[in-house]
C-alpha cells in the first residue's frame, strides 16, 4: 500500500529491497512485493536481480540457471535490449530480469553508467521496478545502486539482524531514500486481531 501511494504522490517507480546483512529475507520480500504489485491489472512490474555476488531470483522462480542473459549481460553488452533480457511471467504483468552471467567485478558492473541508462529505460516502460539489491553493510555494491533508485525498503529479520547493523545500514543510505522497514520473521503477534 505504501509503495502504491508513493507511486501516486511522488511518481516513485524504482524501489530497492535490501537488508543490513545476509539472510534477512530481502530476496523473498522483493519477490513478494513484485508479485503483489503485479496483481493490479494495469500495473507493469519488473523484478531485477542486482545482488550479483549471490544471485538467486532465477533459481527461486525456476527460470533456469545463469546460462540465459540477465542484468550483467545487459550492462556489458550494449547490443542486448531490455526486451530480450526481461522474462514475462504470466498470468501477472510481471517481468523478471535475472542476474545473468557471473559478473567479473560486481561493483564495476553496478556502478556502470549503462546500468543507470537501463533503469531509466525501465522507468519509462514499467510502472514499478523492484530491485533485489545486495546487503548494505558487508559490501559497497548497494551504495552505488542508491544512485539509480528512488528509495529503499530495508528488511530486518527478527532475532537475527544485529541492532548495530541496522544502525550502520541507516548511515549508508541517504535518510530521504529510506521508504521504510520490513520486520521479517517475528513469531510473536502484536495484537489479538487476526
Amino acid at each position: 500500500h505504501t509503495i502504491e501511494q508513493l507511486h501516486k504522490a511522488r511518481d516513485l517507480r524504482i524501489v530497492a529491497v535490501s537488508s543490513p546483512g545476509v539472510g534477512d529475507g530481502k530476496t523473498t520480500t522483493a519477490i513478494n512485493l513484485a508479485g503483489a504489485l503485479a496483481q493490479a491489472p494495469d500495473a507493469r512490474v519488473l523484478l531485477v536481480d542486482a545482488d550479483l555476488r549471490r544471485p538467486s531470483l532465477a533459481s527461486r522462480l525456476a527460470l533456469g540457471g545463469s546460462d540465459g542473459p540477465g542484468l550483467v549481460n545487459l550492462v556489458l553488452d550494449p547490443t542486448l535490449t531490455l526486451e530480450r533480457v526481461a522474462r514475462l511471467r504470466p498470468p501477472f504483468n510481471l517481468s523478471v530480469m535475472p542476474a545473468g552471467q557471473v559478473a567479473p567485478n560486481p561493483y564495476e558492473v553496478l556502478k556502470s553508467p549503462r546500468l543507470g541508462e537501463l533503469l531509466e529505460e525501465a522507468r519509462r516502460r514499467y510502472d514499478y521496478i523492484v530491485v533485489d539489491a545486495p546487503p548494505l553493510c558487508p559490501i559497497q555494491d548497494c551504495r552505488v545502486i542508491a544512485n539509480w533508485v528512488d528509495g529503499f525498503l530495508l528488511v530486518v529479520a527478527a532475532h537475527h539482524t544485529p541492532r548495530r547493523l541496522v544502525e550502520e545500514a541507516l548511515n549508508v543510505v541517504e535518510r530521504g531514500k529510506v521508504l521504510g522497514f520490513i520486520f521479517n520473521g517475528d513469531n510473536h503477534p502484536r495484537s489479538s486481531y487476526s
